[in-house]
């Protein structure tokens, strides 16, 4: 971990939160909450970002078998709509900590604004790579929102999506001219609301 957080809460069940999908133009944006076990410590937790894909599948596979507890959240593409980007990943977050099998004594989650909640808890800027539970919430939530993206591929071909992930890529946006809107896209976001526009 780069340039490591401390926080004063000790105990066994601190929570790690973070979310991955913010950007993209299509999709869920999911959320993961992990409380690690202080026992058994798992050696390379670091931003997702970070991470290959297969370190990440592997990562991702430990984490699962050796936390505490664990839990996958997402706000919808219509929620993402309604609330906009922000809330509704707050929103998924806060899902994703209320859908943990134990309840954590204390939460951090990655970046600079916490959801609406009773936990105790703190936002940490770049928590993903300074916080070890936050690290592992990044990794499960990206290793799972990859995952739908390539399903996406299947049922939507053509746009892409098991490459881009859904982000902006000049490749998405010329299949979304070419192709048009689904049901999966975000119409609240510039590019695709644009299109929209015209049509």
């Amino acid at each position: 971990m780069d340039d490591l957080f401390h926080v004063s809460f000790d105990g066994p069940d601190l929570a790690g939160v973070d979310e991955v999908g913010r950007g993209p133009l299509a999709g869920d944006v999911v959320a993961a909450a992990v409380i690690l076990d202080p026992q058994r410590p798992i050696a390379g937790l670091r931003d997702s970002k970070k991470l290959s894909e297969a370190r990440r599948e592997v990562l991702a596979g430990t984490i699962r078998q050796q936390a505490l507890a664990w839990c996958v959240a997402r706000a919808s593409v219509a929620e993402i709509d309604e609330l906009n980007i922000l809330h509704a990943s707050l929103l998924a977050m806060k899902r994703a900590v209320d859908g943990l099998s134990m309840q954590p004594g204390y939460v951090l989650v990655d970046g600079n604004r916490l959801p609406r909640w009773d936990y105790p808890s703190e936002p940490v800027v770049k928590g993903d790579d300074r916080v070890p539970a936050i690290a592992a919430a990044s990794i499960l939530a990206k290793v799972q929102r990859d995952s739908e993206l390539v399903a996406l591929e299947a049922q939507y071909p053509g746009y892409g999506f098991a490459k881009h992930k859904g982000y902006p890529t000049a490749a998405h946006l010329a299949a979304l001219r070419e192709l048009g809107v689904t049901p999966v896209h975000r119409r609240s976001f510039a590019p695709v609301r644009a299109l929209l526009a015209g049509a």
